[in-house]
């Protein structure tokens, strides 16, 4: 069966001029052809099936949202070859506007003055969704989540939780067969993070909508994605499901240590008499990132336990948030 998204050594190229400073720099430059090239993608490949929940994740300037206005056809590929659901997206825009459905950050493709029910009955004339399919669609809205109190309400009158609810039902509303979801939990509150993670997780089980996710939020990606594609330098690292990717990293332990006094202050101690080792603290723990093919747990503790009071202790397996921080720092080797 044929993919749903099709990427063939894909390669997008910027031309960017050579910027000078100062005033006289910026009058030079309106006459510059001083440019140089920057690759944003570079020769990356995959076939996404239908139905998957895929997290397309990389560092700020990876070149995420670079592949992804390909995939929706608001740029052209320098060089390759993209299908979403049989369509080249920048030759068809107007059809793959039709088969796909985008969520932006914060950016609310909803009008901002009309009741939640007015922009839905909106997208439906856009879409051409029959009188059955948008019933269909409302009334499984409703057995999802509760959404007859924001049906009324105008969308500038929500809260971001809200706003944010509203618009990803709005991206399903025409049953697409892909949707992009960019930052969805971004400045949510945990209640209102879950609620999201289990209607995306719904959706896609009830519509077997495929989803591609991109996130900074590792919650997101525990809770929602069966398979992890990741990017830096416009150059895949990774492409393969969660538990492949811990074993990449199968050695590495977190040791978590409570102690008295500040633990931000001790943490800075920690970190120089263990340079080796990544150490970061929160409000209750100090936590240890230890390599055991390097240094055993039970060593690490040791030694801390000469210069510290150690109160209480925990021991971790690697998180997928430190796994994939590792990744953007050394590679897949």
């Amino acid at each position: 069966m044929a993919a749903i998204i099709e990427i063939k050594n894909v390669t997008k190229e910027f031309k960017v001029l050579n910027r000078r400073e100062g005033l006289k720099g910026s009058l030079k430059d309106l006459f510059s052809r001083d440019y140089k090239i920057v690759r944003a993608v570079d020769d990356i490949s995959m076939d996404i099936q239908q139905g998957e929940i895929v997290g397309y994740l990389g560092p700020n300037g990876a070149g995420k949202s670079t592949t992804i206005k390909m995939m929706t056809g608001v740029l052209e590929p320098t060089s390759g070859k993209i299908l979403v659901g049989g369509n080249v997206p920048y030759e068809n825009r107007t059809k793959n506007a039709q088969e796909i459905g985008v969520v932006f950050g914060q950016r609310s493709q909803l009008w901002w003055a009309l009741p939640l029910i007015e922009s839905f009955k909106i997208l439906k004339d856009i879409y051409g969704i029959s009188d059955k399919n948008y019933n269909d669609m409302l009334a499984l809205y409703k057995s999802l989540v509760d959404i007859e109190p924001l049906l009324h309400k105008t969308v500038r009158q929500m809260s971001l939780g809200q706003r944010t609810l509203s618009d990803i039902l709005a991206a399903f509303l025409h049953d697409p067969k892909i949707v992009f979801l960019d930052e969805p939990t971004i400045g949510l509150d945990v209640s209102m993070k879950a609620k999201i993670r289990t209607l995306i997780h719904s959706l896609n089980r009830e519509k077997n909508t495929t989803v591609i996710l991109t996130t900074h939020d590792m919650g997101d990606v525990d809770a929602l994605c069966q398979r992890i594609v990741i990017i830096d330098k416009g150059k895949m690292l990774y492409d393969n499901d969660i538990e492949h990717l811990k074993g990449f990293f199968g050695s590495y332990r977190t040791l978590k240590i409570r102690m008295d006094g500040d633990l931000k202050a001790n943490a800075e101690k920690v970190k120089t008499e263990l340079p080796e080792f990544s150490v970061s603290a929160d409000d209750e723990w100090i936590s240890v990132l230890v390599d055991e093919e390097r240094a055993k747990v039970i060593d690490v503790l040791g030694m801390l336990q000469k210069s510290y009071d150690i109160r209480d202790m925990q021991l971790e397996e690697i998180s997928t948030e430190e796994v994939i921080k590792k990744i953007y720092e050394e590679g897949v080797k």
